[in-house]
């Protein structure tokens, strides 16, 4: 090949190169703009859309007309509302199409000529073709003035209970949950449970006590025969104990005497109380004279004691209910329980609050 061929060859594949380049930039650079309208023609106060198509190269950069809500477009055309441009890939991604939306009104009757719509697609200015809308006005009959009615007052929505429903029971929880934080509360800071364990303590009527305790004397003889003293100090206290509690009188400090006497004003006489004064006067030379007793004498008293506790005893109505006693917690456990409550009533808050945010959002929605 010479080298002229050569030289030729070069220049063919170099024109065909930059005739290449050429189209590809001719390609890129090609923008199209278009504007429709859904209406022409419009009754006062009606509405219509424009739709504002734009073709251009992906790379390239778009600047749409600066029209917002409230606008005119001319005269009496008012922009009503502007949507978000939609945005389409064309050609493998290598060109974009994005239409923009504005709704317009006209407020008076007129031919309106809409002027073109301008875009700068990387810097450079393109317009639509222009638009056209005829706007008729409404026709009224002026004859029948009395056909025309005021305009109807703002009507208020009638009562739903499905909309207030969950806000009621949301403002009762809400109250709930209060009330039961401010116990919590108190409770903790008087340092008191919230619940106390009780249970009945079933308590024996005093004469069976007594008898009980005079079973165990007997049954340990060894006193009656070793100490007497001891043998009637632990009688007579079994005695004092049971008086007490059968007529509800001290004994524990007073004399023989003076119980005998108390026991006189009680109307308890006859030989009940004869054997008992009989009882306390042996105990009394045991214990202050060393008088010394004899074995059938500790349980000839030991018999009397028996006898004057069934003569005298009161039967318990066995119906009636046990006497309750409030079981008392360790310092441990009622600081615990403190500290439950304290932690309890502070999520019980936070959840009231909460429940009042979202109590106070539905209300608003609801007026506005």
């Amino acid at each position: 090949m010479t080298p002229e061929m050569k030289l030729l060859q070069i220049a063919h594949k170099t024109a065909a190169i930059l005739l290449l380049c050429l189209v590809t930039s001719v390609a890129e650079a090609q923008v199209t703009v278009e504007a429709r309208i859904d209406s022409v023609n419009l009754s006062i106060g009606e509405q219509t859309d424009i739709s504002l198509d734009v073709t251009f190269g992906a790379k390239q950069k778009l600047t749409l007309p600066a029209l917002k809500k409230g606008t005119e477009l001319v005269p009496n055309v008012e922009v009503l509302n502007v949507t978000s441009p939609d945005t389409t890939f064309l050609n493998d991604g290598k060109t974009l199409e994005v239409v923009q939306k504005y709704t317009v009104t006209a407020w008076d009757s007129a031919l309106y000529y809409l002027p073109p719509f301008v875009v700068e697609v990387d810097g450079q200015r393109y317009e639509s073709k222009s638009l056209a809308l005829n706007v008729y006005t409404v026709d009224i009959d002026t004859l029948h003035t009395d056909r025309f009615f005021p305009s109807n007052d703002v009507m208020a929505p009638p009562f739903a209970w499905d909309d207030w429903r969950a806000i009621v029971g949301g403002a009762f929880l809400v109250t709930l949950l209060f009330i039961v934080s401010y116990v919590l509360f108190d409770r903790a800071r008087k340092g008191k449970p919230i619940v106390r364990i009780v249970r009945r303590k079933k308590v024996l009527p005093p004469h069976k006590v007594a008898i009980a305790e005079i079973e165990r004397i007997k049954a340990d003889r060894k006193w009656a025969e070793e100490d007497s003293k001891e043998y009637y100090t632990q009688l007579t206290e079994t005695l004092r104990v049971y008086i007490q509690n059968r007529y509800g009188f001290s004994t524990m400090e007073m004399t023989s005497a003076e119980i005998i006497e108390r026991l006189l004003q009680e109307d308890d006489g006859g030989q009940a109380l004869d054997e008992l004064r009989e009882i306390f006067r042996t105990a009394d030379l045991v214990k202050f004279a060393k008088y010394s007793t004899l074995i059938n004498e500790n349980d000839a008293n030991l018999m009397a004691a028996v006898e004057y506790i069934n003569q005298t005893k009161q039967e318990v109505d066995p119906n009636a209910k046990p006497e309750p006693e409030i079981i008392k917690e360790t310092d441990k456990k009622r600081l615990n329980q403190v500290l439950t409550m304290r932690i309890v009533a502070c999520l019980m808050v936070a959840l009231g609050v909460a429940a009042f945010g979202w109590i106070a959002w539905r209300l608003w929605d609801l007026i506005s």
